[in-house]
């Protein structure tokens, strides 16, 4: 091969290396099984499914696990380039561009199957006793109701066994993380307890790229068409099964 030949062949492969090292995108998250955590297959559902659509944008990517202020503030400061899992809201549009829906947490209540307890409105669980995990936003309207009694928790397995245990009468949590959780009791526990069939809210969940990366509405777009083939060709749903759901 001639001199000038092999130079531009090998200048050639340095560009291709670089490009390819500077298209993988730097994703973060929160620990929020069974959606986004490290110990899980492929990072948890959320994960498997960005970093699938991204992948099939033609995006590589890496994945860290921070707490949650840490990821938010390092997409702000373009540390990160991708927040895995955030709910819509006017103030994160300031720092990141949103993308379409790819997946909806739907907030239920949880019972005892023999309780008689019925929910169409709020004020219809006033005489009850509600485990929420402390500090946790469910909704705005549920979270300024002082007329409920809200029993605060750590977190979700042990509202679950206040619940079995009927020190409190309702439990509330995302559907697919309270079915997560619930496999991990007993089969008793399991068994004798169910959801309400009305949710308390549905939040879509998005991912958010951050406007410091030039490339965001490229990001955005190229994410959004991925998924809707996913949904299309049945990988989306395949990925569902294989996390169990």
């Amino acid at each position: 091969m001639p001199l000038l030949l092999r130079a531009l062949t090998l200048l050639g492969l340095c560009c291709f290396v670089h490009a390819t090292q500077a298209a993988a995108l730097r994703l973060v998250a929160d620990t929020w099984p069974p959606f986004t955590d490290a110990s899980l297959p492929n990072g948890g559902l959320a994960t498997d499914l960005v970093t699938t659509a991204l992948s099939r944008a033609g995006y590589g990517s890496t994945f860290v696990q921070v707490p949650w202020a840490r990821a938010l503030h390092g997409l702000g400061e373009g540390t990160y380039d991708i927040l895995i899992n955030a709910w819509y809201n006017d103030e994160r549009t300031r720092i990141g561009q949103f993308s379409s829906e790819y997946l909806l947490n739907r907030v239920l209540f949880l019972k005892l199957k023999n309780a008689p307890v019925t929910y169409a409105r709020l004020s219809d669980l006033y005489p009850y006793k509600v485990a929420v995990i402390r500090s946790y936003a469910y909704s705005p309207v549920f979270d300024d109701d002082a007329s409920l009694d809200k029993v605060q928790v750590s977190n979700f397995p042990i509202a679950v066994r206040m619940l079995a245990a009927g020190r409190v009468d309702l439990a509330v949590e995302d559907e697919f993380v309270a079915r997560y959780f619930l496999e991990q009791e007993p089969e008793q526990t399991r068994e004798n307890i169910e959801f309400l069939p009305k949710p308390l809210s549905e939040n879509r969940l998005r991912i958010l790229i951050s406007l410091k990366n030039p490339d965001h509405a490229l990001i955005a777009a190229a994410f959004d068409k991925a998924i809707d083939a996913m949904r299309a060709d049945g990988s989306y749903a395949a990925i569902f099964k294989a996390h169990g759901m």
